[in-house]
């Protein structure tokens, strides 16, 4: 193969492809050197995933010849709708920079690379708030002055990413000296290895170097020695918190990783970042012209998302919890003590107000964020008395009021209360968290009660809604027989999959529900699911029904390790 002298818009497609595939033939030995015990730790995962989402858009220009200004907005939006996790966005920022450089031009010489690795840095470096020195962050900046010296003094376009490989492989090999963490662990960063994939996969189109072929990894507890292609730490070490309170705490004190798309005018991101600069940490945002990937640490969700409803509107919002810690009290006792006290509400008084059933504190708090005024613990095996949601009915700040019962069984005692009470009530008949969370989506306040139970309704039925729970006893069902223990897939129909883990059940189930029409599911982690779970499942949809968005939200319900929502 003859050495390329410049980078065609083809080259440049072909590089991203390679990028894809090497990322994928690494990901699970950087996913299993882990440095933070948190489930946001799949490096080579989010970085493949974000690739992928840039060869869908590669795919969509067709296979004729295109101009370099068509590859490079697909490689910037790409990377942009589909990163995942802080390595992914930082890494769509890279790709961006990159981009914006190279989409100008008709072939991409020496001096346009070393260009592009510079502006690559940083914008990378810009989108976060406090950057961390030892990350992928200190990786790109220490790239670009070797290849713009090589570029220079003359050298080609194979000198130049070689000068950019060598370089950042070394300062990959000195991110333990900069983040103690990694030094504890005898790792290097993660992030930083995926950058050298991406100089890489440059190798490959233009001097037709193999990938390198990934190597065996050891537990990040093990001793590693750091070479020029060190063990790789994973994904908290990126852009996380301070390297002095990372080590002293193993973990960050944020519990939850906060993701969305945020459509919102360019002016307004500033006071958007000055708020999540209260309220969280590892905050990156990126993008321009309208759309931006937004991600954060916070123990605050619903500041978060609010943040983003403020100055425009958040879709695609998912929610991870961060660490294992000790578990809630089981939402039994929390039944048996009462509903907690409410805070108070922050919304104006209604017309109509909504009183809805709910347990698993994650749940409740989607509830509150979507306009909930009242809740009733209750849910499967333990529904709530008459009294209890005439109580709630009672003390919520409206004359009229929609009651979601949010369970099949608590319908017909929901349909007493509007007997028992000087209020008008209507009950929207919700058998299922899914459906009430679709309904809530079209409430209106300010509307009539009969108003409102009409449109929640139509949403209810509109939506898909599954549920994954494991048998108690051996029994029967149009699905096959069951024995005690399996895990079952069950939607409106009734039981619709039987298998012996969770995760293939879920899987199962969402192979069953899933139509063309679908765009969107949102997972619902409660008790008993775990991270491991909820990435086969997500896997799952990437790989095969990549189209569907992905939302994951923490309800902590109990006895339902996933609940499903299908739009």
């Amino acid at each position: 193969m003859n050495l390329l002298g410049r980078l065609a818009a083809g080259d440049v497609r072909a590089a991203m492809l390679a990028y894809r595939d090497g990322l994928r033939a690494h990901q699970e030995v950087i996913n299993r050197l882990n440095v933070y015990p948190v489930p946001d730790g799949d490096t080579g995962t989010n970085m493949a995933l974000t690739l992928e989402a840039v060869a869908a858009e590669l795919e969509s220009l067709g296979e004729s010849d295109v101009e370099m200004s068509a590859v490079c907005k697909a490689v910037a939006h790409g990377s942009l709708m589909g990163a995942r996790g802080n390595s992914g966005v930082i890494l769509s920022q890279i790709l961006r920079g990159t981009s914006d450089v190279l989409r100008g031009l008709e072939s991409a010489g020496a001096s346009d690379v070393a260009t592009a690795l510079v502006d690559a840095a940083t914008a990378a470096e810009g989108a976060v708030m406090r950057p961390v020195q030892g990350t992928i962050l200190t990786v790109a900046a220490d790239t670009p002055a070797a290849a713009r010296a090589k570029a220079d003094a003359g050298g080609g376009l194979v000198d130049v990413l070689d000068a950019a490989r060598i370089a950042a492989a070394e300062s990959v090999a000195r991110t333990p000296d900069l983040l103690p963490v990694l030094r504890e662990a005898g790792v290097g960063d993660a992030g930083g290895v995926g950058f050298v994939l991406l100089l890489d996969a440059l190798l490959l189109v233009v001097d037709g170097r193999p990938l390198p072929a990934p190597e065996e990894a050891p537990s990040a507890a093990s001793e590693a020695a750091v070479s020029s292609r060190p063990p790789v730490a994973e994904e908290g070490a990126t852009a996380g918190p301070p390297a002095a309170d990372a080590c002293a705490e193993g973990v960050g004190d944020l519990r939850y990783e906060v993701m969305f798309l945020l459509e919102a005018p360019d002016g307004s991101i500033p006071a958007f970042k000055d708020v999540w600069a209260g309220v969280g940490d590892s905050i990156v945002v990126v993008g321009g012209e309208g759309l931006w990937n937004c991600h954060i640490h916070t123990d605050d969700i619903g500041t978060a998302v609010e943040a983003g409803i403020d100055c425009g509107r958040p879709r695609n919002i998912r929610v991870t919890d961060l660490m294992d810690q000790v578990q809630e009290e089981r939402w039994v006792r929390e039944a048996a003590a009462g509903p907690p006290a409410e805070e108070e509400s922050a919304w104006p008084v209604p017309a109509t107000a909504v009183v809805a059933v709910a347990t698993g504190t994650g749940i409740r708090r989607i509830f509150r964020s979507l306009g909930v005024h009242q809740m009733v613990a209750g849910g499967q095996s333990m529904n709530p008395s008459t009294a209890q949601i005439l109580e709630a009915v009672e003390a919520a700040p409206a004359d009229e009021v929609v009651v979601l019962p949010n369970n099949g069984n608590i319908v017909p005692v929901a349909e007493q209360v509007d007997a028992l009470t000087t209020k008008r009530v209507r009950v929207v008949k919700t058998v299922g968290v899914a459906e009430g969370f679709a309904a809530l989506l079209e409430y209106d306040p300010e509307a009539s009660v009969d108003d409102n139970e009409g449109v929640m309704s139509s949403a209810a039925l509109r939506v898909v809604a599954g549920e994954v729970t494991r048998a108690v006893r051996a029994s029967d069902s149009p699905a096959g027989p069951i024995a005690e223990g399996d895990w079952m897939g069950l939607s409106k129909r009734g039981v619709e999959v039987v298998q012996p883990t969770l995760a293939e059940a879920t899987t199962a189930l969402l192979e069953k529900l899933l139509t063309d029409e679908h765009e969107i599911v949102t997972l619902i982690e409660g008790e008993g699911s775990s991270p491991a779970d909820t990435r086969q499942v997500t896997e799952w949809l990437s790989e095969h029904r990549p189209d569907i968005d992905v939302e994951i939200h923490h309800g902590e319900q109990p006895l339902y390790p996933y609940l499903l929502s299908i739009d």
